[in-house]
Formats: C-alpha cells, sequence, structure tokens
C-alpha cells in the first residue's frame, strides 16, 4: 500500500489527478477545482522562484479566505518555502511587528478588505522591514522560472520541512509564531478527518479565518487531503451567505458560532432549506432534526495552534448523558497528555510544533518535552476531559484570542499611565466581550479612548465598554491583587 502523501506537492498532485475538476474551494463567487488549484499555484511558484523564492524562503499571506490564499499558500509550500499568514484584523503596527519578526521576504496580499487599506499600511511600514524585499498585491508577474526547476525544487521538500508559521496571541501580548512541519499537520488533519467523517464525498462548511490554525489546517489542509470541497463566505449580507448555503448544499459544518449570529438572527433562516447540514458544530444553523436541545450536552472540541489544530474531540456526536455534560472528549491520536498539579493540561508527540520561531526548544517544552498548554482541564473517571479555563488571562472574543496584557499596555499610553483592567464578561453571540476598567478619578471619554485604540490594535481587541473607577473602589484580595470577579461587576450596572 503506498503512503500517504507527507508534502503539500504530493498531496495536490494526487488530489488534482484523482479529483480534477470537483471543487477544492467554494467561496461565495470564488470557485476554485483541484486542478485549478495545482495549475494556478504552479504558475505562481515559478514567478516566486524567478524572484529568488526557494526551501525555506519566507512568504507571507495577507489575504482573505479565498482562492488567492489558497493559491499563494500551496504555491509557496511546495516549493519548500514557509508560508506565513497575517491576519486581515492587523493595524500597521502589529503588521510590521509581524512581519519584522517572521523574516517574510515575499508578501502576497490584498489590495485591500472590507475598507482596510492593506497598500497604505504596508507602504507606511516597509521602510522599517529590512527584509522584505517584495510585495505582490492581488496580480503576480508572468511565470519565468522553467517547469523542471519547480519540480526539482518540488521533489527536494520532505515531510519534516517547515510548512508554515502561525501566529497566535500570547499572554503578555508578545508574537509568537508556530513552526510546523508538512508531515505533521498533513498528517495530524488525516487523523482527524477519520474521527469526523470527512470525506472526499463531503463539503464542509467552515467559517473560520484561513490565517488562524482552525481554518488552516481543520478546514482548508483537511479539505485537501480529504479530497472534498470547502465552502466558506465573506459576505457581510446574512441573507448572501445563506443563499450560498442553500445552493451548495454542505454536508458538514466546523467553527465558531459566534461568527455565524449574524446568520441565526436573519429572518428568513427558518424558510430556509439547511437540511443537507447534518454534521459538525455550527448547530443554529443545521437542520433542524439534528440540533441538540442542549448543546452542552454535546461533546466540544478543544484546538491550539502549537497543536495543529484540534487536540481534543469524540466522534460521537450525539446527546451525552447529564454527567457528561460539558466533556471536551478525548485526546486526539498521536498525541500523549497528562494533567499537571495545577491541572494544566501538557501534550507531546509527533503532531505539536517544532517550536515557536525565534525560541529553542529549551524555551518552549520543560526537560521531558511536554508542552504546558496553559488550559486547565479535569478528567472523568470514563477518561472524558472538560475544560476549566486558562491559567493566563486570554479573553476568547468571537473566536479570536485577545490577551489582556498588550490592550492594557495600550489603554496606559492613552491614558498618561491609569492603571488598566482588562477582561472578558460573558457573551451570548461573542462567547466573551472585551471590557476594560480604568483606575482614575478623571472623566473618561469612552469614544475617543475606543477611537485611539483602533489606532494601535485590531478592531476584535478593542474593548466594547470602557468604565472609569476611583482608585479607592478597585476591590482587591487579601493578597493586595486586584479582585477581578467582584470588578467585573461594575458591568452590571
Amino acid at each position: 500500500m503506498a503512503a500517504e502523501p507527507d508534502t503539500v506537492a504530493t498531496a495536490l498532485r494526487h488530489q488534482a489527478a484523482a479529483r480534477g475538476s470537483h471543487p477544492l474551494l467554494v467561496c461565495d463567487d470564488d470557485r476554485l477545482s483541484y486542478l485549478d488549484a495545482e495549475r494556478r499555484s504552479a504558475e505562481l511558484a515559478r514567478s516566486l522562484i524567478a524572484l529568488g523564492a526557494g526551501k525555506g524562503t519566507h512568504v507571507g499571506l495577507l489575504h482573505p479566505n479565498g482562492s488567492d490564499f489558497v493559491v499563494g499558500m500551496l504555491a509557496a509550500t511546495r516549493i519548500g518555502a514557509v508560508a506565513v499568514p497575517f491576519t486581515t484584523f492587523a493595524t500597521a503596527a502589529e503588521l510590521r511587528d509581524q512581519l519584522v519578526h517572521s523574516d517574510v521576504a515575499i508578501l502576497l496580499a490584498a489590495k485591500s478588505y472590507r475598507g482596510n487599506d492593506f497598500e497604505k499600511r504596508i507602504a507606511e511600514v516597509r521602510d522599517s522591514v529590512p527584509l522584505l524585499r517584495h510585495v505582490l498585491f492581488d496580480s503576480h508577474p508572468e511565470p519565468e522560472a522553467e517547469e523542471a526547476l519547480l519540480a526539482a525544487l518540488e521533489d527536494d521538500v520532505d515531510g519534516s520541512d517547515p510548512i508554515a508559521i502561525i501566529y497566535t496571541s500570547g499572554s503578555t501580548g508578545a508574537p509568537k509564531g508556530v513552526v510546523h512541519t508538512h508531515a505533521a499537520v498533513l498528517g495530524h488533519q488525516r487523523n482527524l478527518n477519520g474521527i469526523r467523517g470527512l470525506t472526499a464525498e463531503d463539503k464542509l462548511f467552515c467559517n473560520s479565518p484561513f490565517f488562524w490554525i482552525g481554518g488552516f489546517a481543520f478546514g482548508l489542509l483537511a479539505t485537501m487531503v480529504a479530497g472534498a470541497t470547502l465552502v466558506c463566505s465573506n459576505a457581510t449580507d446574512s441573507a448572501r451567505t445563506l443563499g450560498l448555503l442553500e445552493a451548495e448544499r454542505p454536508t458538514m459544518t466546523n467553527g465558531f458560532v459566534a461568527g455565524i449570529a449574524n446568520l441565526v438572527r436573519d429572518p428568513s433562516l427558518e424558510s430556509r432549506d439547511l437540511s443537507s447540514m447534518r454534521r459538525g458544530n455550527l448547530y443554529p444553523i443545521m437542520a433542524p432534526e439534528v440540533r441538540p436541545a442542549d448543546p452542552e450536552l454535546r461533546h466540544n472540541m478543544l484546538g491550539l495552534t502549537e497543536a495543529g489544530s484540534v487536540v481534543l474531540l469524540s466522534a460521537d456526536e450525539s446527546d451525552q448523558p447529564e454527567h457528561r455534560r460539558g466533556s471536551f472528549g478525548t485526546p486526539a491520536p498521536g498525541f500523549e497528555t497528562r494533567v499537571d498539579e495545577h491541572g494544566e493540561l501538557c501534550i507531546r508527540g509527533p503532531y505539536v510544533m517544532q517550536h515557536y520561531y525565534k525560541r529553542s526548544r529549551e524555551e518552549c517544552f520543560d526537560a521531558d518535552g511536554w508542552f504546558h498548554t496553559g488550559d486547565l482541564v479535569r478528567i472523568d473517571d470514563d477518561g472524558f476531559y472538560y475544560f476549566v479555563g486558562r491559567r493566563g488571562s486570554m479573553i476568547k472574543t468571537a473566536g479570536a484570542n485577545v490577551a489582556s496584557a498588550e490592550v492594557e499596555k495600550a489603554l496606559a499610553r492613552i491614558t498618561g499611565g491609569a492603571p488598566a483592567y482588562v477582561f472578558g464578561v460573558p457573551d451570548p453571540d461573542r462567547g466573551q466581550l472585551v471590557v476594560a476598567v480604568i483606575a482614575t478619578d478623571d472623566p473618561v471619554d469612552e469614544s475617543a479612548v475606543r477611537n485611539e485604540l483602533k489606532r494601535a490594535l485590531s478592531a476584535y481587541k478593542v474593548p466594547r465598554r470602557i468604565v472609569a473607577v476611583p482608585p479607592v473602589q478597585i476591590p482587591v484580595l487579601s493578597s493586595g491583587k486586584v479582585d477581578m470577579k467582584k470588578l467585573a461587576a461594575v458591568f452590571d450596572a
């Protein structure tokens, strides 16, 4: 039996031969077949080679979900270059910091998206990114490198070579680029596909951005290794997205429920035929007969950028007994797990990241090779895992991580150093809302502060509410630390 493809190039060639004109991607009116993906990425790869790209070159991607991102990622990784996706939420300052940190030499970018002028932002920071040699907006130069050179570079790529650096938020707000290899990411997604039942006959509707690990691996690469079709939408009009789902009839869903809040509120939802969507976790838009009466009685999933996507899950999509409420399933194949004395989940195995970019393995793993996830869990007598919380102060809002410390520092710069406390409060649509308390006796113009923050932070990091509280009224614990639970009460008023 032939070995499974362990590089992007071999996986893509295999699926182009096997699936041909079958769609790999449907994103609104944007469509890409397996053959088109192979052809277009080969042409772009030859253009990248002519610009000096090759094995180990860092190629940035600044595109929303769509064929431009897919083709750019495939073109880079098939020649052994390392794909570095950037969030489309990034401000100029955030983009500069990650471009510098990641050592990107070539950037493939959209000129604009949803009012964000990327061409202008990149122009503002390019002089401070010394290693960035080329920026290609939307269109690309004609391929100049010979096909034989492309084939030779592809053949030189090994499963142990890096495929991507995926950025994730850190508890200190410092950029952390997670390095994964071809074989690890592809092998992990192949295992996960087996558990969730994603096959070549399926269409997966995924609302996770491709620049984060959920969309990049558990969405895009998982679809490719399965030979399936990925359906996504960038439309701001909920009726248009619902029309796409009716027309394309995806069989499976995946993503974050907060991201479909606008679809759930659409008045036409109940009249839509969404009966094809019978598996997955976007329950509110799935077929009514398969929606759980209580989602807490269905297994959840826990994913980490450092784990190459999902690490805890279950193949059982039925309602669980009450004593298993809130379960996150069991560890995925290929992962060793243990829970330390603090209740923190630790993982190791072939699918865990290589390291953080520009950090040694000794800085990322303990002496026995365990990665400490920062997630607090408990395990029941049957071996099922339950998420308890984060050791740090990470806020999870609409599927994105926000580091409190990063927002607090930005607030301090704006307010002249007044102490700020940033945390999350429960929200039915977004999971958590980012909110902030500024310890000051002076009045605070909330609108003005928010506008200033928007110049420094991505929109999802900007607190939805900002309240000024006199320093003497800030509640403290006996340890002298701020009592965050009591402080959160100011938002109940």
